[in-house]
């Protein structure tokens, strides 16, 4: 067997860290959902109804998620069974179908969006605005080279037009879910402990 290059070795450690990453933050997502009786999924979806008034089109949802539209529709079917969403055919094209979250939802969504900005707040602590930054930049240059590979004619300036359109949606939502503790107390901690 060849012997790898320090290059490509090193490669192979930042993806397999990028995966176990990826992995490790899913799984504490998926356990801060359940916490609040939601999976992952309806999470997203109840996020995403938030963030776009609380009434969209299947396909839309699907769009914005990066999913199919028949995974979509299989989620929005249990959604509508548990009661956190609504579905209502368009009237005048019946093929489109609009989803509204319910005030179950909303009430399933305000704690569960807190929980999981406490956690990104937590697994984040660690590093300085500078050290996010950075990491930002490099995220958004392996995420550039993965849509250039899924999609080769990608105008990756409109995927970044995209991603600042997320970002006003972020801080919004951010803003919306505020938790006046633990960022706050954690900064008066660590001015006290002179860090």
């Amino acid at each position: 067997m060849p012997r790898r290059s320090e290059t490509e070795s090193l490669a192979l450690r930042v993806w397999r860290e990028l995966y176990q990453t990826y992995t490790l933050l899913k799984r504490s997502e998926d356990e801060i959902a359940e916490s609040f009786g939601l999976t992952t999924e309806q999470y997203a979806v109840l996020v995403t109804l938030n963030y776009f008034g609380g009434t969209m089109k299947v396909s839309d949802i699907a769009a914005w998620l990066e999913r199919t539209p028949n995974s979509m529709s299989m989620i929005v079917d249990r959604m509508l069974k548990v009661g956190l969403i609504t579905r209502k055919r368009d009237r005048t094209d019946r093929r489109l179908v609009h989803v509204t979250v319910t005030g179950k939802g909303k009430t399933s969504l305000e704690p569960a969006a807190r929980a999981i900005r406490e956690l990104v707040f937590k697994v984040l602590s660690p590093l300085s605005s500078e050290d996010r930054r950075t990491l930002l930049a490099l995220l958004e240059v392996v995420k550039h080279e993965t849509i250039r590979h899924l999609n080769p004619g990608a105008d990756i300036k409109e995927v970044d037009k995209k991603g600042l359109e997320d970002s006003v949606y972020l801080k919004a939502w951010l803003e919306k879910y505020d938790l006046p503790s633990a960022l706050h107390a954690r900064r008066r901690t660590r001015k006290r402990e002179g860090l």
